[in-house]
């Protein structure tokens, strides 16, 4: 005869399956990502202080070159210049705010369309602008207008205004090329969770389901939120999120090494409204797990360090006053540092989600630039030789933030615990 308890136990499980997973949503589903139904703009933004900047200093060089070439270096037509450049940025200024109002539109445009609304809008002002210079002129002279002379100015005008919009398209595509690679790179860097782990962790829900139904119920929650958040879009996530995910991940190590694995999280002084790249202390982690933790016959203890600090090297991370620090600190065997195994290890395999460390500098790189400081190193501990990582973050970062519901149901409990 066998036991309905392996059975009542599945259910149980699927049920919480069902109530993390909403509407009959995967809880490892990716969501769907909302940034990327806007369509890419066609031009740059006019409107700027540097697009109105750049425009006002091209418009300045045009009236000197049209200056020197009608009139010549010597004597220099001063009033001729203040004339000419009265009309290049009568004709540059309100282009440009028509252009920036529509520029919305024109992002919703094909491209020859959009050129063609563009260049329309452009000549159709310059031809406003040029017609009511000339009448001003003709009528402080006292004589016709000179329609050949407008005609003249018109082209001029014309194939200027042409040039300075395939420049501004070109320099538009440009960046939409690069932020459409720094996506991808961003992607192709994202976390992934690894097959080991993955193994390892349905072994662990296999032998629990028999005798331990409840701690088998919070495993299947811990894998949900993992693969939540691996497999959704990168962005930058609260930090609380973040520790309630890699709180979950050290309870599904647990499992499998028992008392050989200790924790000790210091969390001080968390800032408010502090962001940092989803899955970025996970791979961390399992990196001090797996070639340290792991490698050692009795255990040992990890050591995760959350705070803000005062900014020590501002020319790296901004005019800020103040940066987030992570540390990790795990102990390592001393014939490995010595050997130089460890890193090895870590410059070879691929820790966490598949990231080796430069991956992670990679991924830091693309979000923050040169803001960052990452270091990884052997030092000395209390009970041996342990290796350190510490990242320093900026808090000012301005890139859009998600969320991720599984994590963030759990997360409420991590900030009442930080808080206490």
């Amino acid at each position: 005869m066998t036991s309905s308890r392996p059975a009542q136990a599945a259910g149980i499980i699927a049920q919480q399956i069902r109530e993390i997973a909403p509407e009959g949503k995967d809880s490892a589903r990716v969501p769907p990502r909302h940034d990327a139904e806007a369509p890419a703009p066609f031009l740059p933004d006019l409107c700027s202080v540097t697009g109105v900047a750049a425009l006002v200093l091209m418009g300045e060089l045009l009236a000197l070159v049209l200056v020197l070439a009608s009139d010549g270096l010597n004597p220099f037509n001063w009033q001729r210049l203040g004339l000419v450049s009265l009309t290049v940025l009568w004709a540059i200024l309100p282009s440009a705010a028509i252009l920036c109002r529509l520029r919305p539109r024109l992002a919703r445009l094909s491209h020859k369309v959009a050129a063609a609304l563009s260049y329309s809008t452009v000549l159709a002002v310059l031809a406003v602008v040029l017609l009511a210079q000339h009448w001003w002129s003709a009528d402080m002279a006292g004589a016709p207008i000179d329609y050949w002379s407008l005609l003249a100015n018109f082209l001029v005008g014309a194939i200027c205004a042409g040039v300075v919009l395939r420049y501004a398209y070109v320099q538009q595509q440009w960046h939409n090329q690069q932020q459409a690679e720094l996506g991808a790179r961003i992607e192709a860097l994202q976390s992934r969770i690894r097959p080991h782990f993955l193994f390892n962790s349905m072994n662990s829900l296999a032998s629990l389901i028999a005798v331990d139904a409840e701690r088998a119920e919070k495993l299947v929650e811990d894998l949900s939120a993992l693969f939540r958040a691996s497999l959704a879009d990168s962005k930058l996530v609260p930090l609380e999120q973040e520790i309630a995910l890699a709180k979950r991940y050290m309870e599904i190590e647990s499992l499998r090494l028992g008392s050989r694995l200790q924790q000790e999280w210091q969390i001080d002084n968390l800032p408010a409204g502090a962001t940092l790249p989803s899955m970025l202390l996970q791979p961390l982690l399992e990196n001090a797990v797996l070639h340290g933790i792991a490698r050692l016959r009795h255990g040992g203890t990890i050591k995760i360090g959350i705070r803000e600090v005062p900014v020590t090297h501002k020319k790296f991370i901004g005019s800020g006053t103040s940066e987030l620090l992570l540390s990790i600190h795990n102990p390592v065997a001393d014939c490995e540092i010595k050997t130089g195994t460890y890193e090895r290890h870590l410059s070879n395999t691929h820790v966490g989600n598949g990231m080796a460390m430069e991956n992670i500098r990679q991924r830091l790189s693309a979000f923050y630039g040169d803001r960052f400081r990452f270091s990884a190193q052997p030092c000395d501990g209390e009970h041996g030789t342990e290796y350190r990582v510490e990242i320093r973050l900026p808090l000012n970062a301005n890139t859009q933030t998600r969320t991720t519901e599984p994590v963030a149901a759990h997360s409420a409990g991590v900030a009442k615990e930080v808080g206490q």
